[in-house]
């Protein structure tokens, strides 16, 4: 079994849809970046890519490369589960934090859990989203970003049995 962990930051900008989990959050502002601004499924790629030491999503997914540009976040997650998978591994749970101050999140959080045990290939039960403050401290508290944490299990296709 291998552990990952994941971190994603986007700054809070105007003319652009908050997207979190694949979920659209009504919000006056959304995410910035070059895709989506998902933070909440980068932070879940990297954890998957980190436990596998296969690097993280900006070097198999470069904001130079065009193809990126705008592109839905749920499709950089399941290329993830399936590098993984070619490299012999399957995902045995997820658990994942939303840092922001604004918006409420909680009506949205299964939803999220959904998107992302699809895109996975695994039972909503072995995924875990939820939500938090920092107390209107740093830059979530300030309404400047929102960031995410994301940690996984994962094991060798043949030799793990997960529950």
């Amino acid at each position: 079994m291998r552990i990952g962990h994941g971190y994603d930051a986007h700054r809070l900008t105007e003319g652009r849809k908050l997207i979190l989990g694949g979920v659209e959050i009504p919000h006056d502002r959304g995410l910035d970046g070059h895709s989506d601004a998902d933070c909440l499924l980068h932070a879940v790629a990297d954890a998957l890519l980190g436990a596998a030491a296969l690097g993280d999503i900006g070097r198999h997914f470069p904001d130079s490369d065009e193809r990126y540009r705008g592109i839905d976040s749920r499709i950089l997650l399941r290329e993830t589960v399936r590098m993984l998978r070619e490299q012999g591994y399957t995902v045995g749970n997820i658990d994942a934090t939303v840092v922001a101050q604004r918006p409420k999140l909680a009506e949205f959080l299964e939803h999220m859990r959904e998107n992302i045990a699809a895109d996975c290939g695994i039972p909503v039960q072995q995924v875990n989203v939820k939500a938090t403050t920092e107390e209107r401290m740093g830059f979530t508290g300030a309404l400047e970003g929102i960031a995410c944490h994301a940690v996984c299990l994962i094991g060798q296709q043949e030799k793990t049995q997960f529950l």
